[in-house]
């Protein structure tokens, strides 16, 4: 090697040597404070006021005496409570898709003298990581998840509009009337795409019968597409008409070059069972007509009807609907198929009538059940030697075990790499990164579709992608500038306080006394600071492919 070229290397090594120390420095005064927080009294904060925080309790309290009723007659010992950490790791997953930061564990064993579960629902709801996951969630059920007709529609745009609904707390019969009635363009007016997915070919105009089948399940949690072709079978209510009459609310949609509009000189026909002939449709509701409006245009008093707080069967579906997003699994399964006049779980009326008397605040029905024993249950019993059985799961005694989505499992080793929270804070690429990492993930793993909450096993080569795939590997190999096993390795003070920070940042939770004593022990016998990096490297990648970081509990 030649002088000029000694010279370029020693300045190359130089100038990785300066940014490493900075970046060391940086990290090793984050992990001192994620060590050692401050101790914040935060009751001030939040954010409810001391009477809005009684009332939400005193809802709970009545869903919660349903259930007790409910498990007295069944003879079922309810579960006890969850520690606070657990209960902000399911609300993180079920509303953030990803498990808490180290930074916000921190944070959250900082507080004292407040509702845990509240104060981290003030710092949740807020949070655009919030508003963007629950929107692809509803999303999929307005829309499902394909891309659609590109020339007059845009998922993208539907999801952000979502979002911004569910961050301004927009009250959600709102919501649903501006999807059921939009008029206008696809780009300009988001809330069109709901109509537009459904664009059939050959200038026929939106599809009717699909629209009628997401009208029934997305909003009033009816299957009434099962007669789309005929009557009911034996014991059903339903028939063909009662699809076909309310798909006839929207005969008169209709592309323009201005868009989405209705044409009142457009009729819907359809060809009934042993018909020969197609026959104009009258539009008709299949229950409760005196709510429907008579003036305005079919789509106009079709959204009015559904959304009418006299209808409970649309409170009834968003109560179903977000239990469903916040336990993994619902209150009546499938999901939108929620019978008529009952007979209604413990919970479900309480919960509706609570929602219909606060004009449909989204953020404060999940302030409701959130508050509720039910959900800060732990899925674990009191008493060691008699486990929770399948019953008390099924009738809620317990929190359900549940297998993570796809999205929650990246997001989770993604922000589990992390020390700092990946939110819209993040640097830009941290965040780009994040994404498209969670979307090929998503995309490898296989996606779950529209949000039926099956709750399937996993399957060997699932397994094996979520072992050997690029996904925990990249996040756990030794990387000091991005990842936080190997930066807890460089520059934790000690071996115990390294692996109390993986369990935090991983489990969210603190090692037990055996696990501590044995990875502390494992941690000693590396040499050198290099070599306790990779032993870093090795427990991450280990505590990540553990099944309790691949289920909610």
């Amino acid at each position: 090697m030649n002088s000029a070229q000694t010279s370029s290397s020693w300045l190359l090594w130089l100038r990785n040597a300066v940014i490493l120390g900075a970046l060391a420095a940086g990290a090793a005064w984050g992990i001192a404070e994620l060590l050692t927080p401050p101790v914040m009294h935060a009751s001030s904060h939040v954010g409810l006021s001391k009477a809005a925080l009684a009332d939400i309790q005193t809802t709970a309290k009545a869903v919660d005496a349903d259930f007790e009723k409910d498990w007295s007659q069944k003879q079922l010992q309810p579960a006890p409570r969850a520690d606070d950490l657990t209960v902000a790791r399911r609300l993180s997953l079920a509303l953030t898709g990803s498990i808490p930061s180290l930074q916000e564990v921190r944070m959250l064993k900082s507080l004292k003298g407040t509702d845990a579960a509240q104060w981290w629902l003030s710092h949740l709801l807020p949070d655009r990581r919030t508003s963007d996951y629950l929107a692809e969630r509803l999303v999929r059920v307005y829309v499902g998840i394909e891309n659609g007709p590109f020339l007059i529609y845009r998922r993208r745009r539907l999801v952000d509009w979502l979002s911004d609904s569910i961050q301004q707390n927009r009250p959600y019969d709102q919501v649903a009337r501006s999807l059921i009635n939009a008029q206008g363009i696809w780009t300009t007016n988001p809330e069109v795409n709901f109509v537009t997915v459904t664009n059939q070919m050959n200038n026929k105009g939106p599809d009717e019968a699909k629209l009628a089948a997401r009208v029934s399940r997305a909003f009033l949690g009816v299957q009434m597409d099962c007669v789309q072709c005929h009557d009911g079978k034996l014991g059903s209510t339903w028939k063909q008409s009662d699809f076909h009459t309310l798909a006839a609310y929207f005969g008169q949609a209709k592309f323009e070059l201005n868009g989405l509009r209705d044409d009142p000189k457009q009729k819907y026909k359809t060809r009934y069972l042993g018909k020969t002939d197609e026959e104009v449709v009258p539009a008709m509701v299949p229950w409760k007509p005196e709510l429907l409006p008579q003036k305005g245009t079919p789509r106009e008093r079709l959204a009015h009807w559904v959304t009418a707080k006299e209808n409970k069967p649309f409170a009834r579906t968003l109560v179903n609907r977000l239990w469903a997003l916040l336990f993994n699994r619902p209150l009546i399964t499938p999901v939108d198929d929620i019978p008529l006049e009952g007979p209604f779980p413990p919970g479900m009326e309480a919960l509706a009538d609570d929602l219909t008397a606060h004009n449909f605040d989204l953020h404060r029905l999940i302030r409701v059940i959130v508050a509720t024993r039910v959900f800060q249950q732990s899925s674990r019993s009191a008493d060691p030697a008699h486990p929770v059985t399948e019953e008390a799961e099924k009738c809620w005694a317990a929190f359900p075990v549940t297998r993570l989505r796809p999205e929650q499992m990246a997001g989770s080793v993604i922000q589990a790499a992390s020390l700092s929270t990946i939110d819209s804070e993040a640097h830009v690429v941290f965040r780009i990164k994040r994404d498209l990492d969670v979307a090929n993930f998503v995309k490898r793993y296989g996606d779950s579709g529209e949000d039926n909450f099956d709750d399937g096993g996993g399957t060997i080569p699932q397994r094996l992608l979520l072992m050997n795939g690029n996904m925990v590997t990249d996040n756990t190999r030794g990387n000091p500038l991005i990842n936080a096993g190997t930066r807890i390795g460089m520059l934790a003070p000690n071996d115990a306080t390294a692996v109390e920070a993986a369990y935090l940042s991983i489990f969210t939770r603190r090692p037990t006394a055996p696990e501590a004593d044995h990875f502390t022990g494992l941690l000693a016998t590396a040499k050198s600071t290099n070599s306790r990096s990779n032993a870093m490297s090795d427990l991450y990648w280990t505590l990540m492919n553990a099944t309790e970081f691949s289920w909610n509990h």
